[in-house]
């Protein structure tokens, strides 16, 4: 599903990713953590083919990262990013309409979609006047809909309450369950060990296996 080898990207002339290596398989969700800066989600943005890398050589769904091949790939993924990705002047089904109707998705979709996060019955009501969780599961009613091959996730739980925090680890096992692959990234450790297969740590803009979640680090704290 992904092969990164020495991959480093910048932004704005400014390094953020460096000599960075990651392989993700078929049925595999992983987990990402770091400080705020360390680059995590220019690392979403690389694999959601927004980026480009500036060195090393890297591959999402068979197409090398940078060339016109991910034109042919972007449809099949699902980036959810740390800000949603909504209209606010629009209503939450109107939203997810204009997406279909954007992607090839069937319309006559939208209505079961937002019933499986809980919002069936707010799918009139406009974003501006929409909590920040009740966003964030319209966000995961359009994973739902689109159905991607790899999920990409920035903070998902943010904003969601216990009872919906239950709808993230579902949609990244139906996105495994059918080959496809998922990177979560994520400050809550504790959810993401729930989540995900494994849990890297990016550090000075490459990946390292991460520590235990209850591993002592001096100086730190728990960890």
């Amino acid at each position: 599903m992904i092969e990164l080898c020495g991959i480093s990207v910048s932004v704005e002339r400014t390094p953020v990713l460096r000599d960075l290596t990651l392989t993700v398989g078929a049925g595999e969700a992983v987990g990402v953590t770091g400080a705020n800066g360390s680059g995590k989600s220019t690392l979403l943005r690389l694999l959601a083919t927004l980026l480009s890398p500036a060195a090393g050589t890297g591959r999402a769904l068979g197409s090398a990262l940078g060339s016109r091949e991910c034109e042919r790939i972007r449809p099949h993924i699902g980036l959810i990013g740390h800000s949603p990705a909504l209209y606010s002047r629009l209503t939450l089904a109107e939203n997810l309409r204009f997406f279909c109707r954007l992607t090839g998705v069937d319309v006559s979709a939208v209505g079961a979609a937002l019933d499986a996060v809980g919002l069936g019955r707010s799918a009139d009501r406009p974003v501006d006047r929409c909590s920040q969780g009740m966003q964030r599961r319209a966000e995961l009613a359009r994973v739902i809909l689109t159905k991607p091959t790899l999920l990409l996730l920035d903070e998902p739980h943010a904003g969601l309450d216990t009872g919906s925090a239950g709808l993230v680890d579902a949609i990244i096992d139906d996105v495994c369950e059918r080959g496809g692959a998922a990177v979560v990234v994520s400050h809550d450790r504790a959810r993401l060990d729930v989540a995900v297969d494994r849990v890297l740590d990016l550090r000075a803009g490459s990946l390292h296996d991460a520590l235990p979640s209850a591993t002592v680090v001096p100086g730190q704290g728990l960890r």
